[in-house]
This record gives C-alpha cells, structure tokens and sequence, in this order.
C-alpha cells in the first residue's frame, strides 16, 4: 500500500496575500496541483492533504479532484503533527512494503522520477530525500557518523557549530513504512527551540529502533527547492519555463529566445516548429508540422495545423486554425472559431464562433460573429456581422464566392448567396441573391453654397 501525505497548512506570510500560499501558480496552475500531477504518477493507494490556513479555499479549488482525501490542521504545531493528523486516513496492508509519502504543497517541482527513487531506496527501511547546498542557513543538516550512516535531522536553529557547517540537508520529503511512521509519531515531543513537533524527528527515533535510513538525491536540484515569497516564486517559474523551453528545444522546435517564452498547460509541436520572443501557451496547444508563432502571441486551447503562420501579437482562443492559414498580426480568434485552410485573418479582426472557409480572407478591421463563411470568400475592410440584438444572438451565413465589400453590415439571420457581390457601405437587412449585386446607400448630393460654421467672436 502506498500512501501520499502533502502537508499544505501553512499561511505563507512572507507571500503576501490572500490567498493560501499553496494555491499560488506555478506555469499558470496552482503549486499543488503540480504536487499532485507527480504524486498520482506514483499510483498510489491513497492521498491525503493536510489543510489548515485558508482550508476552506483549498479543498474547494480541488473539490472535483475524487481521489483526494483533507484532514484540518488546526492550530499548527510542527510538521511532526501535520503528518499525525493524517494517521487516521493511511491504508495499511500489513506488511513491511507499506508506505507513506511525505511531500509539502510549497515544493511543487519534485518530479515523480526522483520520488519513485526514493521509494525505492527504501529498501525496508526509510528514505530520505537530501540535498547539499553551499549556502544551507535555514535548512534541518543531515548528520551522519563517522561511517557515513543517517543518524539524525537537526533543524538549523537547534543546530550546534559544527552542525551548522554541514552542508548536506533536509528536504523534508521521506519515505517511511507505514506502521513505523505512525508508532514514531507517538514518540515525538516539542522540546525544541520552536517547541513544535518536528517530522524530522522520526529519523533519530528510526535509528534507535535499528531501522535502516538511507538517503537519496533529486534528479535535479531545483526539484527540491520551496516557495515562502513572490520572489522564490518567480525564481521557480523561471526555472520551470526554462526547463519547458528545454524540452521543447531538444523535440526539434525553434525557440528565438527561451528566456523568453511562457507553458502554461501542454504544448505539442511537429517538425520545424518556430516559436517567436514573447509567446504564451495555455491550455493544450497542438501546432503541426511548420507552424510559425510570430512575437507576442497568446495562443490558448488552440489547434493549429501545418504551415499556418500566426503573426504578432495575436491572440488564438479555444479555435483551430487550417493548414497554410494566416492569422494576424492584431487578429483575435475567441472561441468557437475555425479558419479555414490556405484562409487569411488579418490585423485587426475578431472571429467567434464562426466558421471562415479554404481561402476565404477577411484582411482588415472587422468583426466576423456567430457566421458561417464560405470558401473564397472575400470580406471587406470593417465589415460586421451585427449578430446580438440585445437579448438574442443570430447567424449570419455567407456563402462560396462571395464579396463583400467595405464598411458592410450584415443583419442577422441573414443569407449571402453563392458569388454574391455586395457594395462598400451596404447595410444588409434581408438575404442576397447568389450571383447578383445588392447594395443599399441613400443617394449622395452636393450643396452647393453650403460653408463650414466659424467659431463665435
């Protein structure tokens, strides 16, 4: 049996907010989340998250989440006693292999790589995860003895001199069995310099029992590093996109500037993708085989097939894009937009949900909502589909071949037929005939005589 216990109770003052310090994103997702992502890689038979400051806000964020287990934390006395109020939760198969994970909802980058070695690493006994930092003020040191065996966890402000020069340190991530964690819980006490029960204790008490505890490392050392401030925040976000851009990089994907590029969800490219400065991805994005992302884009829930080119600072919303489309630069796709194959969406144009056909273009400055566009249909410059009348939204439906000339609007429900052509400034109230041209302008006159009024004296 394996059981996950993720200790996220704490306030989090340094961060300076509202909001529970574990609800923070990371890459656009709560640091928690990104906890649980690596704990569920593990299949584990059971988790349980100790809630404490905020407790109402984090079980609601992960209400939908089934397989989670919270218990309350109330008042915090010690990450000793978080893990205690877990106890009751923890399945127990009877043997030696039970176990329990221990992990903190503020280290967020632990991958499930380093902690299945570390499960490993038990071996029967427990596991420990370390790292060695050249500067470790404020971290519990590892202390060995002279065979380079774990004897104890000391925390830095109970630490001696000479503890204090050790380099080596806690992690606070274990791996226990399950039956002894719970007995060495009992046996902790709070006699300490911040009398609060320490789960790091249960290291020298597994000593004294003649249990085995062994320590294992990290895949990378940023795994293990926590959140207490905006500032480790932002140094962890940059460390996660940087790890991001990465693995984007070695796919075979062009990256003008990985310092300057944003994941916030899954991104998965074909060949020869290239990816401008500035870009942001959210959601799950697919871009195919030599998709180009010019500078500045927000590209979100999209999908995006091979050959289109999404031009600057565009934004592209739960839609799809057809292979050898352009869209921008300035375009927004909203959702439930689809533009066609070899289509062109131009600066300055807004499409949602609506339907833009093979090599249909709409080049300038218009609004294209609730339609159904045809294939090689041109669309002028400033055109509306006026589709809202305030209560109720209507379809507009332009068939292939159409134009539809400058400064249109088009009345929804309304009908433009097939090679229908309509006249600049038309103001469209009833369907087109296919093939004809409609138009509708009041008559243009001159008055003659007529000056410009002058300013009063």
């Amino acid at each position: 049996m394996l059981n996950i216990v993720i200790l996220a109770a704490g306030l989090g003052k340094r961060m300076q907010s509202d909001l529970p310090k574990v609800l923070h994103p990371i890459a656009g997702k709560p640091m928690l989340a990104h906890v649980l992502d690596n704990a569920r890689r593990l299949n584990p038979d059971r988790i349980v998250i100790v809630v404490g400051h905020g407790a109402e806000r984090v079980q609601q964020a992960f209400a939908s989440n089934a397989d989670l287990s919270f218990v309350v934390q109330s008042p915090q006395l010690g990450t000793g006693h978080a893990v205690q109020q877990a106890v009751p939760l923890l399945k127990q198969g009877g043997g030696q292999q039970d176990t329990t994970l221990v992990l903190y909802g503020d280290v967020p980058l632990v991958q499930a790589s380093s902690l299945a070695g570390l499960i490993e690493a038990r071996d029967g006994g427990m596991a420990i995860l370390t790292e060695r930092l050249d500067d470790p003020t404020g971290y519990g040191r590892i202390v060995r003895d002279s065979n380079g065996q774990v004897l104890r966890i000391v925390e830095h402000k109970d630490a001696s001199d000479a503890e204090r020069a050790i380099n080596e340190v806690n992690t606070g991530i274990l791996a226990a069995p399950t039956a002894n964690l719970i007995d060495w819980l009992k046996r902790i006490d709070n006699n300490n310099a911040q009398g609060e029960y320490y789960l790091t204790d249960v290291v020298g008490l597994a000593v004294a029992d003649s249990v085995p505890v062994r320590a294992a490392h990290a895949g990378a050392s940023w795994e293990t590093l926590g959140v207490n401030s905006r500032v480790q925040q932002a140094q962890l976000e940059r460390i996660w996109q940087a790890e991001e851009a990465r693995r984007l990089l070695e796919q075979g994907v062009t990256l003008a500037d990985p310092s300057r590029f944003d994941l916030r969800g899954t991104l998965q490219c074909g060949r020869d993708v290239f990816i401008d400065v500035g870009c942001v991805f959210e959601g799950d994005v697919v871009l195919g085989d030599g998709v180009r992302v010019g500078p500045h884009c927000v590209i979100s829930q999209a999908k995006i097939d091979a050959g289109a080119v999404i031009e600057a600072f565009s934004h592209v919303h739960d839609a799809t894009v057809g292979a050898q489309a352009k869209v921008g630069p300035y375009a927004r796709l909203r959702p439930g937009a689809e533009v066609g194959d070899e289509a062109h969406v131009g600066n300055f144009v807004e499409i949602k949900k609506s339907k833009l056909g093979r090599q249909s273009k709409a080049n300038h400055l218009s609004y294209i909502g609730d339609a159904l566009v045809g294939e090689r249909v041109n669309i002028g410059a400033g055109t509306i589909t006026c589709n809202y009348d305030g209560v109720n939204k209507f379809q507009t439906v332009i068939e292939d071949d159409a134009f539809i000339g400058s400064d249109t609007q088009l009345v929804a429900p309304v009908t433009v037929g097939r090679g229908a052509t309509l006249g600049a400034g038309t103001t469209l109230t009833k369907d087109a005939p296919e093939g004809q041209l409609t138009l509708s302008r009041g008559v243009q006159k001159t008055i003659s005589g007529w000056t410009r009024p002058t300013k009063k004296p």
